[in-house]
């Protein structure tokens, strides 16, 4: 069976990284340090062929995935289920004060995030689900080409930990990707095996991440 190739790229930095708040299904635009990362990340991409781009309908996910496009002639399909995790009651809400007003859930988060979830949302288990089903599901109709697909930092490292068999357990080893860093996963018609994360050199001095409070 022939391999499908997909590159999976997460958001420049946005509004909610600057404001260190977090944010799921909220929708905030990427900042102008955003905007660059992301051209720098279509600027790196370039020499690798893209049959189909996808992205999350998220702005800040959607809107990287646009500096791409364009330099490509190509048109972006926007699909929800590779959204951020459902936030619930967290969303827009400074790290520093989740800390405050949910110290037991947002405690897991940050020290066990496979068992944890958002307050009145999603938890990471069912995030992990969603993702994977999405990808294989591209994946598959899209069987031997490769794909580009723009999303954000909790599905792929939830996808990470998958592709390398870890429990819910184990997910709290998996690194943050950084903004609009580059991932490639490899589908060989059975499984999913994830063999690059989180590539960023390109970015040089523009390099940025989670904050340690996540």
């Amino acid at each position: 069976m022939p391999t499908t190739h997909l590159y999976l790229i997460r958001h420049g930095q946005s509004e909610a990284n600057l404001r260190d708040c977090f944010l799921g299904h909220g929708d905030l635009p990427l900042t102008a340090l955003g905007h660059q990362q992301a051209q720098l990340t279509a600027g790196y991409l370039d020499t690798i062929h893209a049959d189909a781009i996808y992205a999350s309908d998220l702005r800040r996910a959607y809107d990287t995935a646009q500096h791409t496009a364009q330099r490509r002639n190509m048109t972006v399909t926007a699909d929800r289920r590779l959204r951020e995790v459902n936030a619930g009651e967290w969303d827009f809400r400074p790290f520093t004060e989740l800390v405050q007003a949910y110290p037991e859930a947002y405690d897991l988060w940050q020290h066990n995030i496979g068992l944890a979830r958002c307050v009145g949302g999603e938890s990471v288990v069912e995030l992990q689900s969603r993702i994977v089903a999405a990808v294989t599901d591209l994946a598959q109709r899209h069987e031997g080409q490769t794909i580009f697909l723009f999303l954000h930092a909790t599905p792929i490292r939830v996808l990470r930990a998958f592709c390398e068999g870890l429990p819910p357990e184990g997910i709290q080893s998996v690194p943050w990707a950084s903004n609009a860093s580059v991932s490639h996963v490899v589908w060989d018609g059975e499984k999913l095996t994830m063999s690059a994360y989180s590539i960023d050199h390109f970015m040089g001095e523009l390099v940025t991440a989670l904050p340690d409070s996540v």
